[in-house]
């Protein structure tokens, strides 16, 4: 059984960082992606970026390129999110995910297989 335990969330000042980490535990193949998405409330669902396990290829959403960074730390079971120069619009409970699946462009179509419970980020102005 595959399970996901989101940390690292917290409220900063616009402009500020946070480093979001995932612990990974149970049985994920190699061949497929990992990823976080975030909801705020109100919204949908937003891909925010997915690392292949295999090439470490990543993807972005066009709102975090250049500030954000997705990496995955094998040996220790954890994939991370680094959030730079944060903004308010950045607010939203962020959520890991694993074998994530979308269609053409990211993050269309996001699908996925498991997912965590989830952690805070509040950016004030």
């Amino acid at each position: 059984q595959v399970h996901l335990v989101e940390s690292g969330g917290g409220s900063v000042q616009a402009g500020g960082s946070l480093r979001l980490s995932c612990l990974v535990s149970g049985n994920i193949g190699s061949s497929v992606y990992m990823g976080w998405f975030r909801q705020a409330p109100g919204k949908g669902r937003e891909g925010v970026a997915a690392i292949h396990r295999d090439n470490g290829f990543t993807v972005y959403a066009t709102s975090v390129k250049g500030r954000f960074t997705i990496s995955e730390d094998k040996a220790n079971h954890t994939v991370s999110l680094q959030l730079n120069d944060l903004k308010p619009e950045d607010t939203a409970m962020y959520y890991c995910a694993a074998e994530v699946r979308w269609y053409g462009s990211w993050p269309n179509g996001l699908q996925y297989k498991y997912s965590g419970q989830g952690t805070q980020v509040t950016v004030s102005s």
